[in-house]
């Protein structure tokens, strides 16, 4: 805020005038008017498929065990029958490379599928603006209750929406944090108020994320927070599929009733009713062409469809389509065939081949996994009976979901003993489902039976149970 001063002649000169000029206005508030129509029924598809599976996934049990958790205290994601250690991130870098492809594509298609259909932000707002009408009203009644003097039944009307909000919320953040914390242990918990800190803060914290970005922010999220609306464009191209209003049928502009005042005043289809504004979640007139705050939820399109029925015109005024489309005025079947363009291919058969391939690895991935880590406390060291020894760890990690044997042998060396203290004397040792186990290891070979320096030996360890054997190489060390 800055303040012009501005001096007029006077009879006192020391008579100034002074205006205050705001460098920033706050944004009106939206007031999403409800829709109806195909989109808004694939939208709320989308919304409830969505919910379904997020509030539902943590509940359904695989076995024993929660079916999805992401137990990060002990180190362990499990996904159904898929039990997952840190050294298998790459597995979560494979799932990231395919959903930002697959972000790619969609948006080279048919644009921003993602944020008019199935955005956290995109459904949970629309869920807090279905909440907002059934108690407060329709897009009127709630612009009214809003202008009026505070009142006990404007007192009521909010209180009770914010609560229902805050619950909704809580259940959200509960919902959350039951992807890291065995969800019916933590409902026994919240019960019983013995959560700990850290599920405290993240059931809040998640919380309050929804209640305030949903409730509040709403559409500012979607400009000026979210990343993805500023750099869309690159992937957009004249064949991309977008919510467009068709200017040369619709201007210029006028009411009208019947559908012969079209040409007998020379009027286009659009009758200024607004109504395309009005249902825009972010407040945006689309008849002003494409701009980034669109987020594609074709709520406009339905409702022009809606307002085209009544006049007696042709629907698709406002539509998905293609600047190539619109410029050459292609039909439908014309503008389809142009999707499978070299862009599209391209994305296509690197997400398949990239799919693919993680499917294959998860499939064939070994049931366990083997560190071996060199004791550095001990390079090497003269043991009973003139033997020279060195000391290891294994570190197996059982990837299944019973117990397992596993025999340990090692080789590369002639005269290589291998010793531990936890195997039994064929050297197996068992490590319990899904868990990770340590075994101290000690090699031995004759002191002197070996020139000194570095030499390579593999350590071989063989699932009894699965058949399955894992060779990790290792560094057996012969001091001067």
């Amino acid at each position: 805020m800055i303040k012009k001063t501005d001096t007029k002649p006077s009879n006192n000169k020391n008579l100034q005038n002074e205006a205050v000029i705001h460098l920033y206005a706050a944004a009106d508030k939206i007031y999403p008017r409800s829709t109806f129509g195909f989109f808004t029924k694939w939208r709320w598809a989308m919304i409830w498929l969505t919910q379904i599976v997020y509030y539902g996934l943590p509940w359904l049990e695989w076995g024993q065990r929660q079916a999805l958790l992401f137990d990060l205290e002990a180190r362990r994601f499990y996904i159904f029958n898929l039990v997952l250690y840190p050294q298998d991130l790459i597995y979560l870098t494979g799932i990231l490379i395919i959903s930002a492809l697959s972000l790619f594509l969609f948006t080279a298609v048919a644009g921003r599928l993602w944020c008019g259909y199935t955005c956290p932000q995109t459904v949970y707002t629309e869920i807090f603006l279905w909440i907002e009408a059934k108690i407060e009203g329709d897009r009127a009644a709630r612009m009214k209750l809003d202008d009026g003097p505070m009142s006990s039944k404007k007192l009521i009307k909010k209180g009770t929406k914010h609560l229902v909000w805050i619950a909704f919320a809580l259940w959200t953040g509960f919902t959350f944090v039951g992807y890291f914390t065995p969800i019916r242990e933590l409902g026994d918990a919240v019960i019983s108020m013995g959560l700990g800190p850290w599920q405290t803060f993240w059931v809040i914290f998640y919380s309050f994320a929804t209640y305030g970005n949903a409730g509040f922010m709403r559409e500012q999220v979607c400009k000026y927070m979210c990343p993805y609306a500023r750099f869309q464009s690159a992937m957009f191209d004249d064949d991309t599929l977008i919510v467009t209003y068709d200017e040369k049928r619709g201007e210029p502009r006028g009411k009208a009733s019947l559908k012969a005042d079209l040409d007998k005043n020379q009027k286009g289809a659009c009758i200024d009713c607004s109504l395309c504004v009005q249902v825009c979640p972010t407040g945006i007139d689309i008849r002003k062409g494409l701009q980034y705050e669109c987020i594609g939820c074709g709520a406009c399109a339905d409702v022009c469809d809606t307002v085209m029925d009544k006049m007696g015109y042709e629907r698709g005024l406002v539509k998905y389509s293609t600047q190539h489309a619109m410029d050459q005025g292609w039909n439908r079947s014309q503008m389809l065939r142009r999707i499978l363009r070299p862009r599209v291919l391209i994305y296509t058969a690197i997400l398949t081949l990239i799919v693919v391939s993680l499917l294959a690895s998860l499939v064939t991935r070994p049931t366990f996994r083997v560190n071996v880590i060199r004791d550095r406390g001990v390079m090497a060291r003269l043991a009973e009976g003139g033997m020279l020894e060195n000391v290891y760890r294994l570190q197996i990690m059982n990837a299944t979901e019973s117990e397992q044997q596993y025999q340990l042998s090692a080789s590369g060396i002639d005269n290589l003993k291998i010793e531990t203290d936890v195997a039994d004397k064929n050297q197996s040792v068992t490590v319990n489902s899904a868990e990770s186990r340590s075994i101290p290891v000690r090699l031995q070979i004759p002191d002197g039976s070996i020139k000194s320096g570095s030499h390579h030996i593999n350590f071989v360890i063989k699932s009894v149970n699965e058949n399955e054997s894992i060779d990790e190489e290792a560094i057996f060390l012969v001091p001067r």
